[in-house]
């Protein structure tokens, strides 16, 4: 029986640059909950963002944040990553003395910017629907450092640029077209799967995972029950033994007992 459904969101259960939920989907992740399922959704984007997506099941579902930095149930931390502050700092200096690429610290309940540009904290905070706060120096923000977050058009493109930038201090992750992710070695989807498999007793092969980007593949990889979008690169689909153009449809199909 599958008893834990995480997917992605961007490009996954929200397609065409949407930033809203379905009402339909929220009412296929009622049902599944009422059928004793677990359904977690997994971002890079930060918990209340995702909190405030999911309207209508909020308290019903977990929540695999900051891709995977943060793992919350029910407003219960069930796992939480914090940066070193000494190394955090290094980041956001080489971040912020790069051209016009910006800069977003998350906390537990906000991210801290120091806009080159005003238009990206607006962007951030009626777009994104971000919890923003705006500082003039981020360096004297005190608050634990969960993730550290580069903007920049096309930033995906640059992804080896940056790898390289950060080599031997953090590693990077794509999280979408323009934002790339620092994170922790060995802190990922994946290794939030595997603090939700503890708190909720369950194996790989009755969690099932959707996934299109790189930075589902260590998500992919633990569980027996891996589904790569239809669009999603080979290495994505490589792993994977299902695919599907349409979360929902493969939801239905988990509703109806077909991989029970």
């Amino acid at each position: 029986m599958i008893k834990l459904i995480a997917s992605d969101l961007d490009g996954t259960l929200l397609l065409n640059h949407a930033q809203s939920l379905n009402p339909g989907t929220a009412k296929l992740i009622h049902e599944l909950t009422k059928q004793g399922r677990i359904f977690a959704a997994a971002s890079g984007r930060q918990y209340p963002n995702l909190y405030r997506l999911f309207h209508g099941v909020e308290d019903d579902i977990a929540y695999i944040c900051e891709n995977g930095a943060l793992v919350m149930y029910q407003g219960q931390v069930i796992d939480k990553h914090i940066i070193d502050r000494d190394l955090g700092q290094k980041i956001m200096k080489i971040i912020l003395e790069h051209g016009d690429t910006e800069l977003l610290l998350s906390g537990m309940n906000t991210c801290y910017v120091q806009p080159k540009d005003p238009a990206y904290a607006e962007h951030l905070i009626h777009v994104v629907k971000n919890n923003v706060t705006v500082v003039d120096d981020i360096f004297k923000v005190e608050e634990p450092y969960i993730k550290i977050s580069l903007y920049e058009k096309d930033g995906a493109q640059h992804y080896e640029e940056w790898v390289e930038r950060f080599k031997g201090l953090i590693r990077v992750v794509t999280s979408g077209m323009e934002w790339l992710d620092t994170i922790q070695d060995g802190v990922d989807k994946g290794s939030a799967i595997r603090a939700l498999e503890k708190q909720f007793n369950v194996r790989p092969e009755e969690i099932m995972a959707f996934g299109d980007n790189y930075n589902d593949l260590e998500m992919l990889s633990e569980v027996k029950n891996g589904v790569a979008m239809e669009n999603a690169p080979e290495a994505v689909k490589k792993i994977c033994p299902y695919r599907t153009a349409l979360v929902e449809d493969t939801l239905r199909e988990i509703l109806e007992g077909k991989y029970d």
